[in-house]
């Protein structure tokens, strides 16, 4: 009998079509019967990642990510099952049940986080309240100096901390377990005591993309030994590298208008003060180092990103690594270079909306960038710095896409170094080699042996409803687990008569196992004609072949050492009877007669 869960989730899945879910992710090709798109999950240039329409399922053939409409939400937002099932039950119009659905652990988790987001939601109104109180005075002077408008006070929710002790009052009146309200990280305990975790400091609401408050910045008003900025430590909400600032308004930006490029800043003001001058395509990583979660999150709203930080050539130095990383998910970086000492915000108060887009319009690639931030640490009227540059400068431009872009980037080497055209390049051609970068497919390992892969391909070609894949699967001796899970699940199928729905297969197995991980590779044998033909065929009946020896040669095995174990002759006999008779079966299998 199926669970509430189950039966609510058939539902929702009958509602969705997956192609049109995903169509509004990332752009959708149709190739026959299926839909191909470059993987989101990883990157690459030519596509690989197919969305089967009839079965309501996704599968990458380069990295081997697969699955149904709701794990396609939960990857491209980075949200968790139920809050997936929540945004795909609102598309299509249907209520989620409240009771019922879940188990035990899953239920707990749910209450936990339920409770922690309206924790989370009552500290950001506790918080305004406070800043419309009458009471805070420093933080009102603050914003009126930052020259922060009350409508943008308002879009991004800031708050005020008075202190350190009505936070955790106010929690507790409210009927929050002091457990929960620890947990939630707005409130901290230290022997015993609670303390507002953002006690006396200017509050920045941290909004997901479900709107849904899971952190707190929070700026101190005064010069204090504390860090200027201080953000919620991280809890079941809140992961700092998997979270963007204004991620939240990014997103309803979308629904309106197609978004070119994202800015990317470091903080809060900067993002306020860029979006209130007009510029709402902007992120802040909120000063951690760019991650390969943040890239991933940036690259579903935007192919390009520009980053904006401090004009200190330093600290943007510091940050190369992020850029790679952005790089190498197939984002196409650019710099903005900043005046120095200048960060986003202070450009826009001295030269106004046209100067900082005066900026973004000097945007360098990733590759000018490196070699700018490369000259800033060499005097190139000194012989030796000028030659120790040049060697540095020849090794990233050897790094460049294209021989058009390299020699676009030695003529601008040699106009700054005086050294002539030919001799640049003649060092270009004379540096070795890098080691050649690492192949556009995402390569998965598979290190199964002949006896899996053959129990593997007979799998497909029964779930797949190959031609010649006819009769009983059952009556095949599957040698994985996951394998006999799937024949079972197509013999149910055809014992009722309905259709064979690979989609199904992914409630079967968790995530992140061995097991979910030899789905996708039952699902690479979907492409193409991999299990067609003549030669496909007359694989698919050696598997059989294979499969059977080997399941004969494991009870002859078997048998053998329960002979060496019997003391009564006439068992022993027995037993050596039925050796014989699997022995014979042996002999017609490696004759070539099907069985």
């Amino acid at each position: 009998m199926a669970t509430a869960l189950q039966e609510f989730l058939i539902t929702l899945k009958d509602k969705l079509n997956i192609v049109e879910v995903a169509g509004n992710y990332i752009s959708l090709e149709r190739r026959g019967n299926s839909f191909w798109a470059c993987c989101p999950f990883h990157h690459e240039k030519t596509p690989s990642f197919s969305i089967n329409e009839a079965d309501q399922y996704y599968h990458c053939f380069g990295c081997g990510e697969s699955g149904d409409v709701i794990k396609f939400v939960r990857e491209m937002e980075n949200i968790d099952f139920m809050e997936a099932v929540k945004l795909l039950a609102e598309r299509a119009g249907l209520e989620v049940p409240q009771s019922g659905f879940d188990n035990q652990k899953t239920a707990e988790l749910k209450r936990k986080r339920d409770v922690l987001l309206k924790i989370m939601n009552d500290c950001a109104h506790f918080y305004l309240n406070n800043l419309n109180s009458g009471k805070a005075d420093e933080h009102i002077n603050y914003i009126l100096k930052r020259n922060i408008p009350s409508n943008i006070v308002r879009t991004f929710g800031l708050g005020a901390s008075l202190n350190f002790n009505d936070l955790p009052r106010y929690l507790l009146s409210k009927g929050y377990s002091k457990e929960d309200i620890v947990d939630s990280g707005a409130v901290n305990e230290v022997d015993g005591r609670l303390s507002d975790a953002q006690g006396g400091r200017l509050i920045y609401p941290v909004i997901n993309a479900m709107d849904e408050v899971v952190a707190f910045g929070g700026r101190v008003l005064k010069k204090t030994e504390f860090a200027k900025y201080k953000n919620t430590r991280e809890t079941l909400l809140f992961n700092k590298s998997k979270t963007l600032y204004n991620l939240n308004l990014l997103k309803k930006l979308r629904k309106t208008q197609t978004i070119k490029e994202v800015i990317m800043v470091e903080g809060y003001m900067d993002t306020i003060s860029l979006y209130q001058a007009g510029f709402k395509n902007v992120v802040a990583s909120m000063g951690t180092s760019l991650t390969q979660e943040q890239a991933r999150l940036v690259k579903r709203y935007a192919d390009t990103v520009l980053i904006s930080y401090d004009g200190d050539g330093a600290g943007q130095k510091a940050n190369m690594r992020g850029l790679e990383i952005l790089k190498g998910e197939g984002i196409n970086v650019k710099v903005v270079p900043l005046p120095d000492g200048l960060d986003p915000d202070d450009v826009i108060k001295q030269r106004g909306a046209d100067g900082y887009q005066r900026c973004l319009d000097s945007a360098l690639p990733l590759i000018d960038y490196k070699l700018t931030v490369l000259g800033k640490g060499f005097d190139l009227t000194k012989t030796e710095d000028k030659r120790k540059y040049v060697s540095e400068a020849i090794k990233i431009i050897r790094t460049a896409d294209s021989v058009a872009e390299q020699e676009d980037l030695l003529k601008k080497l040699r106009d700054k170094t005086g050294i002539t055209y030919e001799s640049l390049n003649r060092d270009l051609n004379s540096t070795p080699k890098s080691p050649p970068p690492p192949k556009e497919e995402a390569v998965r390992k598979d290190n199964s042996n002949a006896i899996e892969k053959a129990s593997r391909f007979v799998t497909a070609a029964y779930l797949f409803g190959a031609k010649y894949a006819d009769g009983d699967i059952r009556e095949i001796p599957l040698s994985s687990e996951v394998h006999k899970i799937i024949a079972r699940y197509i013999a149910a199928k055809k014992m009722l008569e309905e259709r064979i729905q690979p989609a199904e297969l992914f409630e079967f197995f968790d995530e992140n196992t061995a097991e979910y991980a030899e789905l996708g590779f039952i699902l690479d044998l979907n492409d193409g004609n991999k299990l067609a033909g003549e030669v496909n065929e007359n694989y698919f009946f050696d598997s059989i072949r294979l499969l059977k020896t080997e399941s004969i040669a494991s009870r002859i095995d078997a048998l053998k050492k329960e002979a060496e174990n019997e003391t009564e002759i006439a068992k022993k006999l027995a037993i050596a009877s039925e050796i014989q008779k699997l022995l014979k079966q042996k002999e017609k299998l490696k004759s070539g007669e099907r069985l």
